[in-house]
């Protein structure tokens, strides 16, 4: 209850704070490459269940829709690339914490298409809890190419869940710099 009232409280606070921030983000992704400047894009939530994940587009239009350590740095746009050092591209999401999709910490939703990382977070009840901005994977660089470690670490986030520990993980992620988020490979290879 405690963690659902801090997201919401802290999701509308953001939203307002963010929106003409995001606003004028959209304007420079339409300027430097042509497409929309927000995206939605579909997501396995809580429960297993479907969602539109928001984001700012930090690719190019044409992209295919598949996780970002498949993705060349070649699709990655001059100002989206910005954003993602910045981890600016993430927040629309502030209106899938305000929605209840998400949560400011937990597992990363994945696409339906990473049918491996679904069934080992099916196996280890990671679906229990809802998909997060951020979250324990984040914060010790484990992307979505490792399947079986990451879902390993997203059920010890499960298990060890608390407020505290979900404050710890933010303000890692905020101040200390860490949770740098899925790479995209680089000639051909995973970024290290």
């Amino acid at each position: 209850m405690l963690k659902r009232s801090f997201d919401l409280a802290a999701a509308l606070a953001g939203l307002v704070l963010a929106a003409p921030a995001i606003l004028v983000l959209v304007i420079l992704i339409r300027r430097d490459t042509p497409g929309p400047g927000l995206f939605g894009q579909q997501r396995v939530g809580r429960r297993g269940r479907p969602f539109r994940c928001w984001k700012l587009r930090t690719m190019h239009a044409d992209t295919p829709e598949r996780p970002s350590h498949e993705i060349g740095t070649s699709q990655v746009t001059r100002v989206g690339a910005w954003l993602r050092r910045r981890k600016l591209d993430e927040l629309p999401q502030l209106w899938n914490i305000v929605r209840g999709e998400m949560s400011f910490v937990g597992p990363r939703p994945c696409l339906p298409s990473q049918t491996a990382l679904i069934e080992e977070r099916e196996r280890r009840g990671v679906f229990a809890v809802r998909p997060g901005i951020t979250g324990l994977a984040q914060i010790n660089d484990i992307d979505m190419s490792d399947p079986v470690r990451l879902a390993e670490i997203d059920a010890d986030y499960v298990r060890r869940r608390s407020f505290a520990f979900d404050m710890a993980i933010l303000i890692r992620t905020v101040f200390a710099g860490a949770g740098a988020g899925d790479r995209v490979r680089l000639d051909g290879n995973r970024q290290p």
